[in-house]
C-alpha cells in the first residue's frame, strides 16, 4: 500500500495567528507535524501553504512544499489544489493531516490509509475515538459521529448524537444507552479523483448549519468509512492553551 500525506498549513489562523511557526522544544510546530507524517511510512509528504515564511522554514528542515492560493477557506481545498499542481494520478491515495496536529500518532495515518485502500468502493475515510464523558457529549466543539453496522458514517454533528431519550431527559443526565459515543477527529483519506470532485461540489445546507465540511460528502451520497481507535491522541493546537498542553505532552520526547 502506498499513500501520500498532504499537510495544509496557513499562517492566518483566526484564534492563534502564526501558530504553524510556534516553537515547541526548539522546532516549529509544523515540523513536528511533518515528522509525524514521515514516521507513518508515507511514500511522500507535502506541505501545502500560501505563506512564504512557512515555505522558507519548511524548506530549511527538508520538507517538500507546494505553494497554493491564499483564498482557500478549508485545508481540503488547499490540498486539492496542491494535488493538481503536482499532477497526482486519479487513484493516488491522499491523507489530509492538518498542520496543527503535532501529536498525531503516525499509526493513525497508516491505518487510515489502509482502511480506504482495502475498501475500493468507498470514497473517503476518517477517524473517531470513543467519548468517555457526558461533558464531551454535550460540548459543541467536539464533533460526534454515528456509524452503521459496517463502520460507515451515518451522520456527524456538534449536537449530542445519538440522543439518549431516557438518559438525557433527566437531571443529572446519564447515558442509559449501551451504544458507544464517538468523537470525530479531523483526519481524512481520499482518492485523488474523489478529492477533486468533492471540492467542486457546492457546500451543502447541513454543512453550513453545522460548519462541518464532511457533511458535504454525505449530502451528495458519498460514503465515509470510519476507523475507530481506542487511544486518544494529544489535542490539536487551536489556542494558546492548546499549545501549552502540546508542549507538555511532547516534552517526554526531548
Amino acid at each position: 500500500m502506498k499513500f501520500q500525506v498532504f499537510i495544509p498549513a496557513r499562517y492566518a489562523s483566526t484564534r492563534l495567528p502564526g501558530k504553524m511557526l510556534a516553537d515547541i522544544h526548539g522546532k516549529p510546530l509544523i515540523q513536528h507535524t511533518y515528522e509525524r507524517a514521515v514516521a507513518s511510512g508515507a511514500a511522500r509528504v507535502v506541505i501545502a501553504t500560501d505563506n512564504s515564511e512557512i515555505q522558507a522554514i519548511c524548506v530549511k528542515f527538508g520538507a517538500e512544499v507546494c505553494m497554493t492560493a491564499a483564498a482557500h477557506t478549508t485545508g481540503t481545498d488547499r490540498i486539492a489544489e496542491a494535488a493538481r499542481i503536482l499532477g497526482l494520478a486519479e487513484d493516488n491515495l491522499i491523507v489530509n493531516l492538518q498542520g496543527d496536529e503535532p501529536g498525531m500518532p503516525p499509526e493513525f495515518l497508516q491505518q487510515l490509509a489502509r482502511a480506504l485502500a482495502e475498501k475500493p468502493r468507498l470514497e473517503m475515510a476518517t477517524v473517531c475515538v470513543p467519548i468517555n464523558s457526558l461533558e464531551e457529549i454535550f460540548d459543541p466543539n467536539i464533533v460526534k459521529a454515528v456509524l452503521d453496522q459496517a463502520g460507515n458514517a451515518l451522520y456527524f454533528s456538534r449536537a449530542p448524537i445519538p440522543w439518549d431519550r431516557n438518559g438525557f431527559g433527566v437531571e443529572p443526565k446519564i447515558t442509559s444507552n449501551t451504544s458507544p459515543y464517538y468523537r470525530h477527529l479531523g483526519l481524512y483519506a481520499f482518492r485523488n479523483q474523489f478529492l477533486q470532485q468533492f471540492v467542486g461540489w457546492q457546500p451543502a445546507p447541513i454543512e453550513k448549519i453545522e460548519l462541518l465540511e464532511q457533511l458535504r460528502a454525505l449530502y451528495y451520497g458519498a460514503r465515509i468509512h470510519v476507523t475507530v481507535f481506542n487511544r486518544q491522541p494529544p489535542v490539536g493546537v487551536d489556542t494558546l492553551e492548546d499549545l501549552q498542553q502540546v508542549k507538555k505532552a511532547l516534552k517526554q520526547s526531548y
